[in-house]
């Protein structure tokens, strides 16, 4: 019965930028159990789905391979029918080519329950955001949208005498868009604007006339891209400065700061754009943060967190927490993965009755209040190295149970802690990993040395990235050129002058916010 069964909600995902995201489409995102998606502009918006939501790929972009649409009907009734809340994601706006129709047939002949969304569509988002109004009371008191995928379909000479086309997936067929328009009497004069990658960092505008467009993007890449023909794209140079380069996200993180921040402060990152390396799935506060200080934020995920190859190591750790003194914890990962396997083995917080906890971090000591938990003990330099020139009781006896990434790391501390005479348990909680690819806007950005600044937070990030780029690009040297390094702390630093030979800023307090202020203060002398 439908009642026992789940829901398909066909959502926009707006332009691109999920900023851009409604507030019901993002609810939906975090609640989703299956995300079935296109070639999405802006990554990031399947970072807003939960970690265990299965996420299908079903391509959708001109020119490129993608799933039949028979196909996407079959996996949007099959997870309906298990009871799962579906999510089909589409760009822009469902109904503005969005090839809903056969969808919902589907559904309805599988007595499927489904509710459309509404998003921005790129037709009127593009425009707007390259700073051309599509009606004017002289120049534009009507427009049209339509799609160039089928040029031999459309009527040109209709076409042709209305004041103000918008053209969607026309990039390809460019040529014989104005062939067709001039060739039914439109002046070779008229105006035409092409807007590629709109609402996003990676935004291109060109501007020319019918007459001359086609030598203007010669030899360039126009996919996606939306095109504006008309009277009002020469209103643009009166407009755009309207504009905003980036969105602003709204988030608690835009509402409320941990640091209160001065108002000559809040404009300081204004023109930089920052490359922000983080895990994937991690929170954007740091990007939000950063956004509330001016810049625009491209986020690139380069770290990858999963479960150990084994248990066994925590489970006995674990089955053996009586005999240990101290719980070390450096990081949320550890907080988070030692703490859901301890419930996995039907066990909670009272088995640590009589542990003590240290943990490195403030961030790390936020995720342990989060489970109702407070630290024993944080050092007061937020770095490894403190904690033991601090530890607030004598080591030497002591059992100091250190859950970490099983690839190994904080070297350095389990050997001074050793040193005081401490016997240190080490086992693998997590893994980390670097992920297969760079997200196309931060790829981009790269490409076109449109990043001034790049942050790193530990020194997994600074690895995978370096990884990741020298596998994208023959030479990263001229990638990275005229790019700010950021660093949150020395061990990260160290790293940085390891992989990429140098570091431009570091933070003074080794936190998140520390390293916003940091940035500020770069950005103010900067100027």
């Amino acid at each position: 019965m439908i009642e026992d069964m789940g829901k398909v909600y066909l959502v926009g995902a707006g332009p691109g930028d999920v900023a851009y995201l409604t507030v019901k489409a993002h609810n939906l995102l975090q609640q989703a159990q299956v995300l079935v998606y296109d070639a999405l502009v802006d990554e990031q918006l399947l970072q807003c789905v939960p970690p265990d939501c299965l996420k299908l790929d079903v391509g959708k972009r001109g020119g490129k391979p993608s799933t039949p649409q028979a196909e996407i009907n079959k996996l949007l009734v099959k997870y309906c029918q298990q009871g799962k809340q579906v999510v089909r994601l589409k760009s822009g706006d469902p109904f503005i080519f969005g090839r809903c129709t056969a969808e919902i047939e589907a559904l309805k002949l599988s007595g499927c329950a489904f509710e459309v969304v509404p998003g921005i569509s790129s037709a009127l988002a593009a425009p707007l955001l390259a700073g051309i109004p599509l009606t004017d009371p002289v120049l534009s008191r009507c427009f049209a949208v339509l799609t160039a995928h089928e040029p031999d379909a459309l009527d040109w000479k209709a076409l042709s005498r209305l004041e103000t086309l918008v053209i969607l997936m026309g990039g390809q067929h460019l040529a014989e868009i104005i062939h067709r328009l001039l060739q039914q009497g439109r002046s070779h004069l008229t105006p035409i604007a092409i807007i590629r990658w709109a609402g996003t960092p990676n935004q291109q505008i060109w501007t020319a006339q019918l007459g001359n467009i086609l030598d203007t993007t010669a030899g360039l890449s126009l996919s996606p891209v939306v095109i504006v023909i008309g009277e009002v794209v020469g209103l643009r140079k009166d407009t755009a400065c309207c504009v905003p380069t980036q969105p602003e996200k709204i988030s608690s993180a835009n509402l409320t700061t941990d640091r209160d921040y001065s108002p000559s402060t809040m404009s300081a990152l204004s023109g930089k754009t920052i490359l922000v390396t983080r895990a994937v799935g991690q929170s954007s506060q740091f990007g939000d943060r950063l956004i509330a200080a001016g810049a625009t934020v491209i986020e690139m995920p380069t770290l990858e967190i999963g479960p150990p190859s084994s248990w066994e190591a925590l489970d006995n750790a674990i089955a053996n927490l009586a005999n240990v003194d101290w719980l070390i914890l450096t990081s949320t990962n550890g907080v988070d993965y030692f703490f859901d396997r301890l419930t996995a083995q039907g066990k909670d917080a009272r088995t640590l009755a009589k542990v003590k906890i240290a943990v490195v971090g403030e961030k790390t000591a936020q995720s342990l209040k989060k489970r109702g938990l407070q630290p024993d003990f944080i050092p007061p330099n937020f770095v490894a190295d403190s904690l033991v020139e601090n530890f607030p009781e004598e080591l030497s006896q002591k059992k100091l149970l250190f859950p970490r990434v099983e690839s190994g790391g904080r070297e350095v501390l389990v050997k001074e802690l050793t040193a005081k005479g401490a016997e240190v348990i080490e086992v693998a909680a997590y893994q980390s990993c670097c992920p297969s690819s760079i997200p196309q806007t931060a790829e981009l950005a790269l490409q076109n040395h449109a990043v001034d600044v790049i942050t790193f937070a530990s020194s997994k990030t600074v690895q995978f990235f370096c990884q990741l780029v020298e596998s994208r690009f023959s030479n990263t040297s001229d990638v990275l050129a005229g790019v700010c390094i950021a660093s949150i702390g020395p061990q990260t630093s160290k790293t940085c002058r390891d992989l990429i030979g140098r570091v431009d800023v570091e933070a003074e307090e080794y936190t998140l916010d520390g390293l916003t202020q940091a940035l500020i203060t770069w950005a103010i002398n900067d100027n």
